[in-house]
C-alpha cells in the first residue's frame, strides 16, 4: 500500500516561479504591444504598458500556485487551472513514452520538462501529460518508474527495484565529423527561405524600401555592376555558403551531444540538443523495426539517419519524428551498424533484395514522364509562339532528362524481402527509405491494384502495423509474388481467402484474390 505522502498532491519546483512569468511574458507580447499603441493615443501608453506587464507577470505566478500532480498506484493525475479548473489522468499501463526536455532557462535552473505521452497523435484528451518543471533528478527517476512500471509502488519496494546497478551499453555517440552530413538534408535551405520571407514580410508591412538599406543596395549596385553569368553565380555561390552555414548550426543545435544506449531494463535512451535538450526512452518490447532513410544529397554524401518502428512515437515528417531518431545523418556503415545493434541482428540489413521485375520499372518511367511531358509541350508551344531566345528552349525540355534520371533511380531502389524476423522493404529516390518491419508486429495485410496497375498486371502490398507509419508498402509487385510475400511474412493470414472454390473464368486466381478477396 502506499503511504498518504505518496498518494498526496504535490507542486512543480519552485524555481519555476522564474520561469512561468517570463514564458506569460513571451505569450503576451502581442497584447502589450496593442496596450503601448492604444494607450498612445490617448497620451498614457507606458501606463498601460506597465499594467500589461503586470498582469503577464501575476498569470504566470498563479499558474504555479495552481498546478499540482500526483501519482497514485493506477494514474497520473494533474491538476491546473484558475478560472477554468482541470483535471486530467493518464492510466500507469497506458503510458507508452516519457520525454524528458529542458530548454536554456531550464537548464540553468537545473529543470525538466517531463512529458508523458500515451502513444495517441490526435491532440486528445488522454493524448498525454505535460509536467513543466521538474527537478533534473527527480524527472530522471520519473521517467524510469513510469516506465518500467514502478510508479505508485511502497517506497520500500521501489527502492529495492532499484538498487541492482545500472550499466549501460552505449550504441552510438555524436562525432564531430558527422557536423559535415548537415548541409546535405536542405534543412538549411528551409530555413533561409523561411527567414528571407518573413524579413520581406516585415519589411512590406514597415513600407520600407530595400533600396533604402545601405549593405542591400550597395550588394545590388555591385551585382548590377557584373554581367548577367557572373551575377547569376555570385548569387549561388552566397545562397550555398548561407545553406551550408544554416545546415551546420541546425545539425548542431539539434543533435549536439547525441547519445544513443542500451539499458539492462529493455530500453533505447536517446539523448540529444544543445540549447534544448530532449531525452526519449524507447521500450524494446515496443520496438516494430528500424527504418533508413537516404536522402538524395545525403545519399551522395555515403550518408544515412536511421529511426525507430515503435509504438506509442509519434509519426510523420520533420518535428513530429523527433521523437523516432535513433541516428542523426551520419556515414552509412554507422547507419547501418546502429540498425544491426537495435535488431539484434544483421540479416535484414545484409539480407539480398528481390527485385520487382521489368513491368515495375516500366510504370517509375511512365509515371515520371507522363506527369512532365504535356508540361514541357506547353512550355515548347509558347516558346515557339511567343518567339522565345535558344536558351529558353533548352530550360523547357530540361524536365525530360531530370525525371528520367529520377525514374532510374526509383526503378533501381525497388526490393524487399522476408526474413526470419522482418519484412523488408526499399523504395524511393530523393528520400530512399529501407524499412524493416518485425513480422510479429504486422497486424494484417492489403493488396490493392489500380487502373493502370491491372493493365500492367501489378499489385502493391500494404503491411499494416500499430507501429511508425502503420502501413510499409511493397511497390509494383506480381500477384502471385504479393502472395508469396503476404504468406511469408504473416503465415495462415489469408488462408481463409485461397480457400477460393473457383477463380473467374479466364482469370488467374492470384490475380482475382488480388482483385476482390484481399481488400480490407
Amino acid at each position: 500500500m502506499t503511504t498518504a505522502a505518496e498518494d498526496s498532491w504535490r507542486r512543480l519546483s519552485a524555481r519555476m516561479l522564474l520561469v512561468h512569468p517570463v514564458q506569460e511574458l513571451i505569450r503576451a507580447l502581442p497584447w502589450l504591444f496593442g496596450l503601448l499603441i492604444a494607450g498612445s493615443s490617448r497620451g498614457n501608453g507606458g501606463e498601460w504598458g506597465l499594467a500589461g506587464l503586470g498582469l503577464a507577470v501575476l498569470a504566470g505566478i498563479m499558474r504555479w500556485f495552481t498546478t499540482s500532480y500526483r501519482i497514485t498506484p493506477e494514474q497520473v493525475q494533474l491538476r491546473d487551472g484558475l478560472v477554468r479548473r482541470r483535471l486530467r489522468a493518464v492510466a500507469l499501463d497506458r503510458v507508452r513514452t516519457v520525454d524528458v526536455t529542458a530548454n536554456l532557462m531550464h537548464r540553468v535552473l537545473g529543470l525538466t520538462r517531463v512529458t508523458v505521452g500515451t502513444g495517441r497523435s490526435d491532440g486528445g484528451a488522454d493524448a498525454g501529460l505535460r509536467l513543466d518543471g521538474l527537478d533534473a533528478a527527480a524527472a530522471s527517476t520519473l521517467r524510469d518508474e513510469l516506465l518500467h512500471g514502478r510508479a505508485g509502488r511502497p517506497a520500500a519496494e521501489a527502492a529495492d527495484a532499484d538498487a541492482a546497478p545500472v550499466a549501460e551499453q552505449e550504441l552510438a555517440r555524436l562525432q564531430p565529423a558527422w557536423i559535415a552530413y548537415g548541409p546535405f538534408t536542405l534543412s538549411g535551405l528551409v530555413t533561409l527561405g523561411l527567414l528571407a520571407s518573413f524579413a520581406a514580410n516585415a519589411l512590406n508591412d514597415a513600407n520600407v524600401d530595400p533600396r533604402d538599406i545601405g549593405p542591400l543596395r550597395d550588394a545590388g549596385d555591385t551585382l548590377g555592376s557584373l554581367g548577367p553569368a557572373a551575377a547569376i553565380a555570385a548569387i549561388v555561390v552566397v545562397a550555398v555558403l548561407a545553406v551550408t552555414l544554416f545546415s551546420a548550426a541546425g545539425y548542431v543545435l539539434a543533435f549536439w551531444g547525441f547519445r544513443l544506449t542500451r539499458r539492462p531494463e529493455g530500453t533505447l535512451h536517446v539523448v540529444r540538443g544543445l540549447i534544448t535538450t530532449r531525452a526519449v526512452t524507447i521500450e524494446e518490447r515496443r520496438l516494430l523495426g528500424v527504418e533508413i532513410a537516404e536522402p538524395l544529397l545525403l545519399r551522395g554524401a555515403r550518408g544515412a539517419h536511421c529511426a525507430a518502428i515503435a509504438t506509442g512515437l509519434r509519426a510523420g515528417r520533420g518535428r513530429g519524428r523527433g521523437g523516432s531518431v535513433l541516428l542523426p545523418p551520419a556515414p552509412r556503415s554507422v547507419a547501418r551498424r546502429v540498425a544491426a545493434d537495435v535488431l539484434r541482428t544483421a540479416q535484414p540489413l545484409e539480407c539480398p533484395l528481390t527485385p520487382h521485375g521489368p513491368r515495375a520499372r516500366r510504370r517509375r518511367y511512365t509515371r515520371a514522364l507522363g506527369a512532365c511531358v504535356p508540361v514541357v509541350a506547353a512550355a515548347l508551344a509558347l516558346a515557339a509562339i511567343l518567339d522565345w531566345p535558344a536558351w529558353a528552349w533548352l530550360l523547357a525540355v530540361l524536365p525530360l532528362p531530370v525525371a528520367a534520371a529520377l525514374a532510374a533511380d526509383r526503378a533501381r531502389s525497388l526490393g524487399h524481402a522476408v526474413t526470419a524476423t522482418a519484412l523488408v522493404t526499399r523504395t524511393g529516390s530523393v528520400v530512399r527509405r529501407r524499412s524493416m518491419l518485425s513480422r510479429n508486429g504486422i497486424i494484417g495485410v492489403n493488396l490493392r491494384r489500380s487502373f493502370f496497375q491491372r493493365r500492367a498486371g501489378l499489385v502493391t502490398l500494404t503491411a499494416t502495423t500499430a507501429a511508425g507509419e502503420q502501413h510499409y508498402a511493397v511497390l509494383d509487385v506480381t500477384p502471385d509474388e504479393a502472395l508469396r510475400v503476404a504468406e511469408a511474412s504473416v503465415p495462415g493470414l489469408l488462408a481463409p481467402f485461397l480457400a477460393e472454390p473457383e477463380p473467374r473464368s479466364g482469370v488467374p486466381l492470384g490475380v482475382a484474390l488480388a482483385d476482390d478477396a484481399t481488400r480490407e
